[in-house]
């Protein structure tokens, strides 16, 4: 039978797994390790090196070795990821046609997406060589906190890696699969993630009957062990040129050197109260006289260097929690997702925020792979072990709108909504005669659009030259499963349509959203601000279909009497008269219609309760 495999495309390390007979299991590699560090390389040969291949020859070949693409992945070569990135990393890092990342390898220019796609094929070669036959499909997990392009971009890598990627879901999601697949509890559980490169929190509700509904989840996409590393590294530099006035950062292969010196010092230090860091050779001074390098670091001063980083975990946690209108003490259990969770001092820090140790029931490195894995299994099943048990009720991390006259953000779907969904509101022209209107898709928690994520932009054309505030759009946020979004726009008096699926554009700058927003501004949409009448016309239609439910009951039970007839031509005339109300806006007249609607419905349902 066909096999789902389950991949965590991690920013540090990468996990794959398969459920069989029933059991998700970890597949190792072929150096025996169930982790596959998350890098590529290019040899001097013109050779690609994937996993432990590319670490091992990383510090000799720092400039064309790639780590932590995943922190690159969906976003614009201006935002300040990007740059932040660009000045530390080994790697060159270079803009590409479309103004999104491209990274240098053997004077070759790669997409991110492509990168990634290289680890993705790797994982799915493990997954091969241990199933001895080919995989087509997988699921893949993201941060909770990715946006729409981050998402999208991702799926693109699995596409370039020759995979059918069939879901995409969040990695806490993925871990509390894992801890509650086949329990029969009923728990709510707090999700603590920090991997690599980034960290997320989510609150769940997990149900004995298989059903994991997420109810809150915040996070940054941009906090995880790489910042850990980066301010041992600081450390170590800083006391380099105290001591030898020399700036280690220029030298490549120094660099690299410093990253792997203090991935180890940092990893090491969860067991032991300090480690020697030493570097022999490290740089050569302007004499040509070779330095080295030589620290000790202990736990409890790592601890004071990243002491503001753990605690801006616990406030996202705390966030969420309130999002969630939660208390500490209603959270029953901690599961803790990530390599950075071994650091005592974030443990520590979890406990005693939360009034509980986490559980110990999981593996942090493996967990999500298994979730994802589980989630695979059941979504092609029909039958089996994981078929029917498993519903996952995710939500969108970030609100979902568009930009309205004014510059502001309208919210048409907001955060901690559950997907898939859609939703739809009523527009209107904002300037007399205007024939066309831009919709500014955002995402965020701003009411300023500019200080929101733009995830794309499309035009309604032909509309008919009206008095501003006459002709009606219809627009409605789509979110799939997978938190891809999709937006339609129907003038209602013509039935003309304009969509547009969300696709990867890296995020766009301030600048460039600002631009786009000064020359949208004549086709500004402007909010239809009748919220009480498009109450009443979802009540109405509500009620509507309920009669019409029962018509064919209720004209059996009275139709053969003069007063069933009358009774059955009155509540047609109800609802002609409410279908009118409704085409013509008028709120006034749909009150009265929406009254004599509840008047019928509740006579039918008396007629067939008595039948």
């Amino acid at each position: 039978m066909e096999k789902v495999i389950g991949i965590d495309l991690g920013t540090t390390n990468s996990c794959v797994a398969v459920v069989e007979n029933g059991t998700a299991v970890v597949i190792a590699n072929r150096g025996g390790y169930k982790t596959t560090p998350s890098m590529v390389a290019m040899t001097e040969a013109g050779k690609r090196l994937v996993g432990h291949l590319a670490k091992r020859q990383a510090i000799t070949n720092a400039e064309n070795t790639v780590y932590s693409a995943k922190r690159l992945i969906g976003r614009k070569w201006n935002s300040p990821q990007v740059k932040q990135v660009a000045s530390t990393a080994s790697y060159n890092i270079v803009e590409g046609p479309h103004g999104d990342v491209r990274i240098s390898l053997r004077d070759k220019a790669h997409s991110v997406p492509e990168i990634s796609a290289m680890v993705l094929a790797e994982m799915k070669l493990i997954a091969e060589e241990y199933l001895g036959h080919e995989v087509q499909k997988a699921v893949v997990t993201v941060p909770a906190y990715f946006n729409d392009n981050q998402r999208q971009a991702t799926k693109d890598a699995g596409a370039i890696a020759g995979l059918e990627v069939i879901r995409i879901i969040n990695e806490p999601t993925a871990a509390a699969l894992a801890y509650g697949f086949g329990r029969n509890i009923d728990r709510t559980v707090a999700v603590y993630d920090l991997g690599g490169g980034t960290f997320d929190v989510s609150i769940l509700e997990i149900g004995s009957t298989g059903v994991f509904k997420v109810i809150s989840t915040a996070g940054d996409t941009f906090l995880g062990g790489e910042d850990f590393d980066a301010r041992v590294i600081d450390w170590l530099v800083e006391g380099f040129r105290e001591e030898h006035g020399l700036d280690l950062r220029k030298d490549r292969m120094a660099l690299q050197r410093l990253k792997d010196a203090a991935e180890k010092a940092k990893v090491e230090l969860s067991s032991v109260r300090e480690v020697e860091i030493n570097l022999p050779f490290i740089i050569s001074s302007g004499r040509n006289e070779a330095l080295h390098l030589q620290r000790v670091l202990s736990r409890s001063d790592f601890e004071n260097l990243t002491a503001d980083l753990v605690q801006k975990t616990v406030d996202i946690m705390r966030q969420t929690l309130d999002d969630a209108g939660l208390h500490r003490e209603d959270v029953e259990d901690v599961i803790l997702v990530g390599g950075m969770t071994r650091m005592p001092l974030v443990e520590r820090s979890v406990a005693e925020f939360l009034g509980r140790e986490p559980s110990k029931g999981v593996h942090p490195d493996e967990v999500v792979a298994i979730g994802a894995a589980i989630q695979g299994s059941a979504l092609l099943e029909d039958e089996g072990p994981t078929a029917n048990r498993v519903v996952l009720l995710d939500v969108t991390p970030q609100t979902l709108g568009m930009m309205v006259a004014g510059g502001l953000m309208e919210p048409l779907i907001p955060k901690d909504t559950t997907v898939p969904t859609a939703r739809g509101k009523t527009f209107t022209t904002s300037r007399d005669n205007q024939t066309a209107v831009k919709i500014l898709v955002m995402q965020g928690e701003s009411e300023q659009a500019d200080q929101n994520e733009l995830l794309g932009e499309f035009i309604l054309t032909g509309l008919r030259r009206a008095p501003a505030g006459v002709v009606e759009i219809e627009v409605t946020f789509e979110i799939n499963a997978d938190g891809i979004v999709s937006v339609h726009a129907k003038d209602l008096e013509t039935g003309k349509e304009q969509s547009i699926t969300v696709t990867a554009t890296s995020g766009l700058t301030r600048e460039e959203i600002e631009a786009m927003i000064d020359a949208g501004k004549e086709f500004a949409v402007e909010r239809k601000r009748d919220e009480e009448y498009e109450a009443r016309r979802q009540e109405a239609e509500g009620l509507m279909h309920e009669i019409e439910r029962l018509f064919d009951k209720v004209s059996k039970v009275v139709g053969g009497s003069d007063y069933g007839r009358d009774a059955l031509d009155k509540a047609q005339g109800v609802i002609e008269r409410t279908k009118v109300a409704i085409d013509r806006h008028d709120s006034a007249a749909l009150k009265e219609q929406v009254e004599a609607l509840s008047r019928t419905f509740r006579m039918f349902k008396g007629v067939v309760a008595k039948a």
